[in-house]
């Protein structure tokens, strides 16, 4: 006696609507997993803990990196997520830069002249405001040693 008939307009034009909003609503969550930037933190604090000189690298599938010398985050199509480093503080590397080339392989001695600007890069490098750099490839980490300063170098 209440019920609406099968062949009104109005009950068809309510399940159109419906059906476009379930599809809208699935149709805007994200296809991939939040990134998992715990996982690079602790690829980061294995290398900054060990008491030799070590490199690690780690895979990432994030369309950008933001490190900082206490943290990092990660972003994502699904979003953003950040993780504190237990191991700190560490150097973040910027593109271009001398101390790339040192994350990359190049001995120290070879790329700064004296202990002196090496430690000056680092403190540039540690006092600079984080940014978003894209990544393309891999985190890479490098412990170094020299002259009795220990380093952690973190980069993409």
């Amino acid at each position: 006696m209440f019920d609406a008939p099968v062949d009104a307009w109005y009950v068809w034009l309510g399940l159109a609507v419906a059906s476009l909003a379930v599809f809208g609503s699935a149709s805007s969550l994200p296809t991939t997993p939040p990134p998992d930037a715990a996982g690079v933190a602790d690829t980061v604090d294995s290398v900054a803990a060990d008491e030799y000189e070590t490199t690690a690298e780690h895979p990432l599938s994030v369309s950008a990196v933001r490190v900082g010398p206490h943290r990092l985050a990660l972003r994502n199509d699904a979003g953003t997520s950040h993780a504190e480093f237990a191991f700190g503080p560490v150097t973040p590397v910027a593109r271009d830069s001398r101390l790339e080339r040192v994350l990359h392989g190049t001995p120290v001695d070879v790329a700064f002249e004296d202990r002196r600007a090496f430690q000056q890069a680092v403190i540039d490098a540690r006092t600079r405001e984080p940014t978003w750099t894209a990544v393309d490839r891999s985190l890479i980490v490098r412990r170094v040693s020299w002259e009795g300063q220990d380093v952690t170098l973190v980069g993409v």
